[in-house]
């Protein structure tokens, strides 16, 4: 729905139909003129034992990788708006160690980004069955985080715009497939490192392009894990 013809009024207030040059001078208006650049990031390797969210923090060689992820992110060059970031313990700690390298770029916290079940996988898999119910709830919640921050840039907004997310495998995977709109239960059919970048770009006309997904060729093989 971020459509120009989607964000206007057709009728005048008058009940008048609209005119074409008038038409055409609304719809322009509503146009995107920036490019959105969305770079998704994993959390980093964090103790599976930990039964609480707040016990799963981040291991040594975690906090190793996203001081990898944050000087990466870094030496691109670029001007990053924010970061956004999922409220869970694993997610916040990757995020404060990145923001590091980026001084000075706002951090946003959200439950939308927390991990869970988007939608039952097609094909399903053996070791790992959710109850169905999850789906129902976090299917809905991560649906929404799609719909809030994957889409074209607002009409006002005039520069091309580097936002930084630092979520979970499986909201990444999902949104990936939404974004490109592929099939979503297609999403665990792809896998993602810690600390991994993927990168979508997001044009005017709403065309969305996946630069990379799940990088993390800027760490040592022996540094790379996928827990």
């Amino acid at each position: 729905r971020r459509e120009p013809l989607a964000l206007i009024n057709l009728k005048k207030k008058n009940n008048e139909e609209t005119g074409e040059e008038e038409l055409a001078s609304r719809l322009d208006h509503c146009k995107a003129k920036a490019t959105r650049h969305i770079f998704l990031i994993r959390h980093s390797q964090y103790n599976l034992d930990g039964r609480a969210d707040k016990d799963r923090t981040l291991t040594p060689l975690g906090r190793e990788q996203a001081e990898l992820t944050g000087h990466r992110l870094a030496s691109l060059g670029l001007k990053f708006d924010q970061i956004i970031h999922s409220s869970m313990t694993r997610a916040t700690e990757t995020t404060e160690i990145i923001s590091k390298h980026l001084p000075g770029v706002k951090k946003i916290s959200t439950d939308l980004l927390r991990e869970g079940a988007p939608i039952e996988p097609d094909p399903p898999v053996s070791h790992w069955k959710p109850e169905a119910v999850q789906y129902y709830e976090d299917g809905a919640r991560i649906e929404a985080a799609f719909r809030n921050f994957i889409h074209r840039a607002d009409a006002k907004q005039e520069e091309d715009s580097y936002e930084i997310f630092v979520c979970h495998a499986n909201v990444i995977r999902y949104i990936v497939c939404r974004a490109l709109q592929f099939p979503p239960e297609g999403w665990l059919r792809m896998s993602l490192n810690n600390g991994s970048i993927t990168h979508l770009v997001i044009r005017p006309n709403g065309r969305v392009a996946l630069r990379t997904l799940g990088d993390t060729g800027f760490m040592p093989p022996e540094k790379i894990t996928r827990t």
